[in-house]
């Protein structure tokens, strides 16, 4: 069973670390804090001309949530289509109307766009926001999405595996089934054994400092506690031993090989 390991980044160093760790893909963003934002062109073309990823671009003008005004949405319609032309290879988004249902309307407006330059259209965890639901599957699988990004409507896929599975099962011959959310080199071997996914995305997260992130009067820290004065960023030592874990916790499975 070929699995596919696709590592969540923040940046351009986010994604040479995925890259040296072995990674195959990358879904790239920028303000991971806010559950991942839309990157610059500037980081795409970069990461896109020193590794050899595939590289998935998160589409998100903002966060706290997924409904968008006509003039967020028309935003990210301008991102998205900037985005295709410097060379990514699909766009990951998300629509919700006010009461929570899919916004087929918009989903379909952005995935004819994807497929319009013949990338990968994919629908992130604002489908948890609905339960990954099957309706809302079979809403993702008649607007043509190619991928949808889930934790089973869990607040971790490890605690939505058995629903998962149900998609999996259900779904995954129509459409690809992406699970995330607290998947690392501990349990992965036993989630895609367990669930039959073949396509898991990680976070691989690890903590640098920064000294300057406090002054003595002001503070731009985004968490609290012992990591106040860091940043999160991808490793490419979890990277590798997520890869390892998977080999040697699954049958048959195969990966590009790690650099030493």
């Amino acid at each position: 069973m070929d699995i596919t390991v696709e590592i969540c980044c923040g940046g351009y160093e986010d994604a040479l670390q995925a890259a040296k760790g072995g990674a195959e893909r990358v879904e790239l963003n920028t303000g991971l804090y806010m559950g991942g934002l839309t990157p610059c062109t500037g980081t795409l073309k970069l990461v896109k001309k020193d590794t050899d990823l595939k590289v998935i671009s998160m589409v998100r003008p903002r966060g706290g949530g997924f409904c968008y005004t006509d003039a967020e949405f028309r935003s990210m319609l301008q991102d998205a289509t900037e985005l295709l032309e410097a060379g990514s290879d699909g766009i990951v988004y998300g629509f919700l109307k006010a009461d929570g249902s899919i916004d087929k309307d918009r989903t379909g407006e952005m995935t004819r766009l994807i497929h319009s330059y013949g990338k990968t259209a994919v629908f992130h965890r604002a489908l948890d926001c609905v339960g990954a639901s099957d309706t809302a599957m079979e809403e993702l699988i008649s607007l043509n999405v190619d991928r949808a990004l889930t934790s089973g409507g869990r607040k971790t896929a490890w605690e939505g595996r058995d629903r998962i599975k149900q998609l999996q099962e259900k779904f995954g011959s129509m459409i690809q089934i992406l699970a995330g959310s607290g998947i690392n080199e501990e349990n992965a071997g036993k989630f895609v054994n367990e669930t039959g996914v073949r396509q898991i995305h990680s976070s691989c997260k690890s903590w640098r400092k920064d000294a300057t992130a406090k002054g003595r009067d002001v503070s731009y820290a985004y968490v609290e506690g012992a990591y106040s004065s860091m940043f999160e960023i991808v490793s490419e030592q979890k990277t590798r031993k997520l890869l390892m874990a998977l080999k040697d916790k699954t049958t048959a499975v195969e990966f590009r090989d790690a650099p030493l």
